[in-house]
């Protein structure tokens, strides 16, 4: 276990190795000390998502004072020109847009105003997914723009995450990775090693980015599947008949080591320092997919010189595996359970924290 980390955030510091066992432990602390990238590095994913409406001002709240070492968000863009942190390429699942534009329910981000976004309430939502999470102050919440993310990790002068930019569906925004250095550079992010880093599933993007940004470290998002590696399956989901998707993506493979490497080198040459590959639950469930953190995958992508951060891990038999196969960081919505796993935890837990901040 780590020992307790510092309340001040400090960026080129490494944690101390949790478990002994772990493959390229030195490899991949070495090469996040370069990069000024915490190790093994917390990255709440969407924020607290699992104990607060994802990519709202109580979950990225919730992250920051438990001490996540970053706030994850997808970025987009509004009809208007805003940056926004949502998730999804439309808003059904995570609004009432159905109820305040029911002509406009299937519309992307792009087809509405900052105006229109904050009008929906991103909250209620959750108060009905997870009755026994819900709380009465997350009804009504807003959608976000990046400045408000950005001023929530500014907000606690003890605890500063850094932040974990996904441009998200980024052939819909033409110039999104030129926007985003625009407001990075104006708010002052871009000017401490590993305090931004930034992520696409599109070489693309990434490439447009390291354009924009060569300073700032980048990482390619990684996924079996159209649009990513071709799996050893040939089949989507979709093609397959199956009905449970979890069980699905757990046995899809690369379709071989040498396709595997090729993405490994995809990302380099966009310029990325890291790897972002997918994790199979032990549990299954919505954001489970293939197993993209073997032991060999890891020294392989370690000895090209890339991190691995891996995606989405929530509970502590997933924590011990993908540790022990070697990953140098997790995306999780469970900020304070792998906190508290590495002994990086505050005395007060995720409801004291969320009624001591007014939620």
């Amino acid at each position: 276990m780590l020992m307790r980390g510092k309340s001040v955030r400090r960026w080129c510091c490494l944690a101390v190795l949790p478990l002994a066992g772990l493959v390229d432990a030195g490899q991949g602390s070495e090469l996040a000390a370069r990069q000024g990238i915490p190790y093994p590095a917390v990255i709440a994913h969407r924020g607290a998502s699992f104990d607060a409406p994802e990519s709202t001002a109580p979950a990225y709240v919730l992250a920051r004072e438990l001490g996540a070492d970053y706030l994850e968000l997808d970025l987009q863009r509004t009809r208007d020109g805003v940056l926004v942190a949502v998730h999804d390429d439309d808003l059904q699942r995570t609004s009432d847009v159905a109820q305040r534009f029911p002509e406009r329910r299937n519309s992307p981000v792009s087809a509405f105003t900052l105006a229109e976004l904050k009008s929906l309430d991103a909250g209620s939502w959750f108060n009905q997914a997870y009755p026994e999470r819900a709380r009465e102050r997350f009804n009504g919440q807003q959608i976000l723009t990046l400045d408000e993310v950005m001023d929530i990790a500014q907000g606690n002068s003890q605890r500063r995450p850094g932040l974990y930019i996904e441009t998200k569906v980024p052939s819909l925004f033409p110039g999104i990775e030129a926007d985003l250095k625009a407001t990075l550079q104006a708010r002052g992010w871009l000017d401490k090693p590993g305090r931004v880093v930034l992520q696409s599933f599109d070489r693309n993007s990434l490439a447009l980015l390291h354009q924009h940004m060569p300073q700032v470290p980048k990482v390619l998002l990684l996924w079996v599947g159209k649009g990513g590696m071709a799996s050893a399956s040939g089949q989507t989901f979709v093609e397959s008949g199956e009905t449970d998707k979890a069980a699905f993506y757990a046995r899809q493979q690369p379709s071989s080591k040498a396709e595997f490497e090729r993405w490994l080198d995809y990302a380099k040459a966009a310029g990325a320092i890291g790897t972002g590959p997918s994790a199979a639950r032990t549990a299954g469930g919505a954001q489970s997919y293939a197993d993209l953190v073997q032991p060999w995958m890891n020294r392989m992508t370690h000895d090209k010189g890339l991190l691995v951060h891996v995606y989405t891990v929530d509970e502590t038999v997933d924590f011990d595996k993908v540790l022990a196969a070697g990953v140098d960081g997790i995306f999780t919505n469970r900020s304070g359970q792998l906190l508290r796993y590495f002994s990086r935890s505050l005395p007060l837990g995720e409801a004291q924290i969320l009624d001591a901040n007014g939620y």
